[in-house]
């Protein structure tokens, strides 16, 4: 029969090996590992085990940390020298780089881009280091959704909306074309007025590319809606066979109010264009950004909106709980084929699309 292992955690070591309880493990600080591995590399791990008196199994882990940090072997290193980074350095390191690359990021979404990447911290941990190196919480009233809901799949329904901003005084629009159940913008185009030119175009172009959706949301917004009659985008919709919806609440197209809102505070607050050219090529950028690398939260803190409109959600997310990090290369758009032919049933009737053109049906 054993004996339990009883007493506080403020009993002495030697009390601890009479009752057979095991000592607690050692724990080294960063230039005594770099002493341990050197010796291994001098000598070999059997002998550093003895002389420093540990397992010859903690010497292969930490040579497996240092691989996976990049560094293959100390040999490779100038001098034989191996460089151990603090744990909490190389964490901290890592926070304020990704929050600098991206200042408009708060401690949560920048926690999940790190994780998507495949390095784990917790959302307290990064608001600690960022609060240290002045990062300022905003001060938000939440909002209480009513009705909230979500498509079932890609290209079920778009939202579009126009955001205004200044570029030198200069008022400009730009048009969002977002799919509601990835949230992926799927068409942007910036203009001086709301007009439904710009609109009928840019919404041609995102069906040319990605397929013709089943529905479309709006405001009640001149470009889209009119007030007497058919609007032009209405008759478009309506010769592609698209069910349109008109949100008579902003809450009731909130998915594009909140696009705008991180649009504003990513992208338009973020940067100083210098003219119209600069600033469309910047929110081409920022969109490009957007849609396949940016961690979104309605989709739950680690997916991008390319993962959910592209069908390889579950792949990534299988990926980033191993620990391998997301495989940016499956979203990247050169590395996607566009959908040029479809057969769908339409109320119990076939029908065929061609470069989101109905031909047969």
């Amino acid at each position: 029969m054993t004996e339990k292992c009883e007493g506080t955690g403020r009993e002495k070591e030697g009390d601890r090996e009479k009752k057979g309880c095991p000592a607690r493990g050692k724990r080294y600080s960063p230039a005594q590992k770099q002493e341990i591995l050197e010796y291994a590399v001098a000598h070999d791990v059997q002998a550093a085990a003895e002389k420093f008196q540990l397992t010859g199994a903690s010497i292969y882990e930490w040579r497996r940390c240092l691989k996976r940090r990049g560094v293959e072997d100390a040999s490779d290193k100038e001098g034989g020298k191996i460089v151990i980074e603090d744990s909490r350095a190389e964490r901290d390191r890592k926070i304020l780089a990704m929050w600098r690359q991206h200042p408009g990021y708060g401690p949560s979404q920048i926690r999940n881009m790190l994780k998507r990447g495949g390095f784990k911290v917790s959302v307290g941990t990064a608001r600690h280091v960022m609060e240290e190196n002045g990062y300022l919480p905003p001060s938000l009233k939440r909002k209480e959704h009513v009705g909230r809901y979500e498509a079932a799949r890609p290209r079920e329904l778009y939202h579009l909306d126009f955001y205004h901003f200044y570029c030198h005084k200069q008022k400009q629009c730009v048009l969002f074309i977002e799919d509601d159940y990835s949230r992926f913008i799927a068409g942007w185009a910036m203009v001086p007025v709301e007009a439904a030119d710009p609109v009928i175009e840019s919404f041609d172009r995102a069906v040319e590319r990605y397929g013709r959706p089943e529905g479309v949301m709006t405001d009640r917004g001149s470009a889209f809606h009119s007030w007497k009659g058919l609007s032009r985008f209405e008759a478009l919709l309506e010769d592609y066979d698209i069910n349109y919806f008109l949100a008579r609440e902003a809450a009731v197209n909130g998915k594009i109010e909140a696009l705008n809102a991180s649009f504003q505070k990513e992208c338009v607050e973020q940067q100083e264009f210098m003219d119209l050219t600069d600033a469309a090529r910047g929110i081409g950028r920022w969109v490009e950004h957007y849609n396949h690398r940016r961690t979104h939260h309605g989709l739950g803190g680690l997916l991008v909106p390319a993962d959910r409109f592209y069908g390889i959600a579950e792949q990534t997310l299988k990926r980033i709980e191993q620990g391998l990090g997301a495989d940016t290369e499956l979203t990247h758009p050169d590395s996607r084929g566009l959908e040029l032919f479809r057969v769908v049933s339409h109320g119990g009737r076939p029908q065929v699309w061609l470069m989101g053109e109905k031909i047969l049906g």
